[in-house]
């Protein structure tokens, strides 16, 4: 399959900017690929969906403040560091803007010295390894000097950083949120739990590769990013046994699907605790062995992201989906609207 495949028309307008200022008021487009049909609602309706027996599994990744402005010492000019991975200590994998001007050995102060940065090396694409220097609490230091790392589509400010974190972020690591959460609610999460439906967190840090573009043209030519995820038992107990009674298991975003099939495929569809790094590229072709339906919000034209939700389905019922999204003026991306699309088997 070619990347082409997966190209769609998307007016720019539809590119939501800011996000709503009720979570569960966003429009929802219920894709049933059994019964071949596309159903418009609004997203607090996702619990006439649910059923009792059924488990919905929420990545419960934090997003970091990750953007910091700082000075290069030696000249005074300004550089924007970007953290992406926690190696080991304090030393991160960034992504730097200049990155020309910075070499091994640069030092960047942050926050008029409360933090600092010495690069110890060398990635492409501007990427760059730090060590920093701080006193107190890293995170701590990030809270007070760091900013929410938007996507780059995304070109106003948010007023409120806490509309870039889901209800339910726990632990911090993620350069960019797993937006298909920010729809819930505590009071929804709550709905839901009453209803019989159980509720497992994972989590997947999500890392910037999440908007690189694909730049081959053959599908099979893409080499996906890695990210760290860890699942604990209990979430593991929960779903074997969700599966086992014939309930359904439904997917919070791509980030939550990549993490259950990743230790599905690992352990011959059972699930159980593990943690590490995934690459698992999903596309039409794969056969799906632990989620039945996901919760997405719309996607970039060509991008790994919509190629994944097609495996589910198939490339067609999801273009065909998205262009009735587009006709119907759903906003797109990030803060926009969201889909919930139930599987083959669903």
């Amino acid at each position: 399959m070619r990347v082409e495949d997966f190209d769609f028309e998307l007016p720019e307008e539809l590119i939501a900017q800011t996000p709503l200022l009720d979570r569960t008021s966003s429009k929802l487009l219920i894709a049933d690929f059994e019964k071949q049909s596309y159903t418009h609602t609004h997203f607090k309706e996702i619990l006439n969906e649910l059923n009792e027996g059924d488990c919905l599994v929420l990545n419960d990744t934090k997003v970091m403040p990750a953007r910091l402005m700082g000075i290069k010492e030696e000249t005074g000019a300004n550089v924007e560091v970007l953290l992406l991975t926690q190696i080991e200590g304090d030393h991160w994998e960034t992504l730097v803007k200049p990155a020309k001007r910075v070499k091994i050995g640069t030092e960047i102060t942050f926050g008029e010295g409360l933090l600092k940065a010495v690069c110890t090396g060398i990635k492409d694409h501007g990427g760059r390894i730090f060590r920093f220097e701080y006193t107190g609490v890293f995170f701590e230091v990030l809270d007070q000097l760091g900013e929410m790392p938007l996507p780059p589509y995304i070109h106003e400010k948010l007023e409120n950083k806490d509309r870039y974190q889901t209800v339910y972020a726990k632990e911090q690591g993620s350069a960019a949120a797993p937006t298909a959460g920010l729809h819930f609610t505590d009071a929804l999460l709550d709905e839901i739990r009453l209803k019989g439906v159980k509720i497992a967190f994972v989590t997947l840090h999500v890392g910037l590769g999440t908007f690189r573009p694909v730049s081959v043209d053959s599908i099979d030519d893409h080499e996906m990013h890695s990210e760290f995820y860890r699942i604990t038992q209990e979430t593991a107990d929960v779903i074997n046994k969700v599966k086992a009674i014939g309930g359904k298991v439904v997917a919070v975003g791509t980030t939550s699907t990549r993490t259950l099939e990743t230790v599905a495929t690992k352990f011959d569809g059972q699930l159980q605790a593990d943690s590490g790094w995934t690459s698992i590229f999903i596309y039409p072709g794969y056969e799906f062995k632990c989620i039945d339906g996901m919760i997405t919000n719309f996607h970039l034209p060509k991008s790994t992201l919509v190629m994944l939700v097609s495996a589910l389905t198939s490339r067609d019922f999801i273009l065909s989906a998205y262009k009735e999204a587009v006709d119907l003026k759903y906003r797109f991306f990030s803060f926009g609207d969201a889909m919930f699309i139930k599987g083959r088997n669903y």
